[in-house]
């Protein structure tokens, strides 16, 4: 399984994503320039240049063309676009006076139509919000963040509907949260304790934890076969120079049901910040603290791991 090295960042990886047809990878890094790729080869398409200061940006992905700026009082954080994409949840950071938030807004079919108006905006949880994504049929938002607490929110009316359980939930703040690709019935968590912890997306009940050496800072799940994916390593300031050099940060992979260890990827020279699986499962792609994208495409025994 010969890695791709893909570099196109100068700065530290944040999020990848793959388009709903899979053919397309889209990455974000710390300067600011999302980059978008052919998903089979590697081969960089494009930029979209513009980002400045606290903001969200709706691209036109074909042309590169900027459609609309949302703007903030603090640093946007992460967006999720709903099922039909006709609502984005944008989750922003506690700066100065100003606390984190979760902020709905309506995209408009007609980009010259669209506005800058939150449709909803939800307050509360202490710290950053590093997560918010839409529960099942767009009914509920999921969030998590520093605070180590799982939030589960009603969409229209901004209540808070249920959260995690102190006594099974994550001691240690939530880096990560990803959705199944069947209509969110269940997530995934990623935390600095050390583990990433699998829920029930409708009753917020705990299924399973995958224990592993290494804060979390990245999860995924295969949309194939019943396998997670946890990426992380210590920040770089407690990292060994022996770490580093053997390029030992590694994405491991779980049975999702078993929860073992089946089988890990080396590579990085830094910690894992982002992973995400190609829609039909046959490969998937890291972003790293190094600021290069490793795009994998599975041989067949892969599909055959027994346990």
């Amino acid at each position: 399984m010969r890695p791709i090295l893909m570099k196109g960042h100068e700065r530290p990886l944040t999020f990848l994503r793959y388009n709903r047809e899979g053919d397309l990878l889209f990455s974000c890094a710390k300067d600011h320039n999302p980059t978008v790729w052919f998903a089979d080869n590697g081969e960089r398409l494009g930029t979209y240049r513009g980002h400045n200061g606290a903001s969200v940006k709706l691209w036109n992905v074909q042309t590169g063309a900027q459609l609309h700026t949302f703007s903030f009082n603090s640093p946007a954080r992460s967006v999720d676009f709903s099922v039909g994409d006709k609502l984005a949840v944008i989750t922003t950071d506690p700066f100065m006076e100003v606390t984190s938030a979760i902020h709905v807004k309506r995209i408009a079919e007609d980009p010259s139509q669209q506005s800058g108006e939150s449709v909803l905006t939800i307050t509360g949880p202490s710290g950053r919000i590093n997560r918010a994504v839409w529960g099942p049929l767009n009914r509920t938002i999921i969030s998590a963040g520093e605070d180590c607490v799982v939030r589960i929110w009603d969409s229209e009316t901004g209540k808070l509907l249920k959260e995690s359980d102190p006594e099974v939930g994550h001691k240690k703040p939530i880096s990560s949260l990803t959705k199944s690709a069947d209509d969110c019935s269940h997530f995934l968590t990623g935390s600095l304790d050390k583990s990433a912890k699998l829920w029930d997306a409708r009753t917020l009940t705990l299924i399973k934890t995958y224990r592993t050496e290494r804060p979390v800072n990245a999860v995924a799940m295969s949309p194939l076969l019943d396998h997670v994916v946890l990426g992380g390593g210590q920040d770089a300031s407690s990292v060994t120079t022996t770490d580093h050099r053997a390029g030992k940060f590694e994405a491991k992979f779980y049975d999702k049901i078993l929860q073992e260890e089946i089988g890990g990827v080396k590579g990085h020279f830094g910690p894992i910040n982002a992973l995400a699986f190609n829609p039909d499962g046959k490969s998937f792609s890291s972003g790293g603290e190094d600021g290069y994208v490793r795009l994998h495409h599975f041989d067949p025994d892969y599909f055959n791991i027994k346990i």
